[in-house]
């Protein structure tokens, strides 16, 4: 006796709630992503060999310009806030003059502790600003720093 075989349905999965969980998340990636705020200078770094890893938080960055111009950032928004006020909490890093640089570190670092300095010279800078800033970190009792190199390729 041969078995009567029943007639298949095909299925039918409705996409539309994969669409919108799709959506829902590429609005919430888009809206919740933080930009990283444009740099006030451009620097060219030089090359070196070192692989050292920089810190990637509590950091003071001092960035040193073709032109001989320090500029200061805190990767900390709040820290920014509370030590350049609140109109230059978004920015990056705020120029410093030279004579004010000192305070402006003892500042940050009475803040937060844990801050280690980097240096981020430009190649074209002179040495002469590199050596006045280094002369005031060690004025403020900042002995160890890092400096910024970009890895040369072999």
């Amino acid at each position: 006796m041969p078995k009567l075989k029943r007639k298949r349905y095909g299925v039918l999965i409705d996409m539309t709630p994969l669409v919108d969980v799709a959506f829902l998340l590429l609005t919430f990636f888009m809206l919740t992503t933080q930009f990283k705020p444009p740099e006030e200078v451009t620097i060219e770094l030089p090359s070196s060999n070192s692989q050292f890893k920089l810190p990637e938080s509590d950091v003071i960055t001092l960035s040193l310009s073709k032109d001989g111009r320090i500029f200061m950032g805190l990767d900390s928004q709040l820290l920014r806030r509370r030590i350049f006020g609140p109109e230059n909490e978004l920015k990056g890093s705020i120029e410093v003059p030279k004579d004010k640089l000192a305070d402006m570190l003892v500042k940050a670092r009475t803040a937060n502790l844990k801050l280690r300095t980097v240096i981020k010279g430009d190649k074209g800078t002179e040495y002469g600003v590199a050596e006045d800033v280094m002369d005031i970190l060690q004025k403020t009792m900042i002995t160890r720093f890092n400096l910024v190199t970009a890895l040369e390729k072999q």
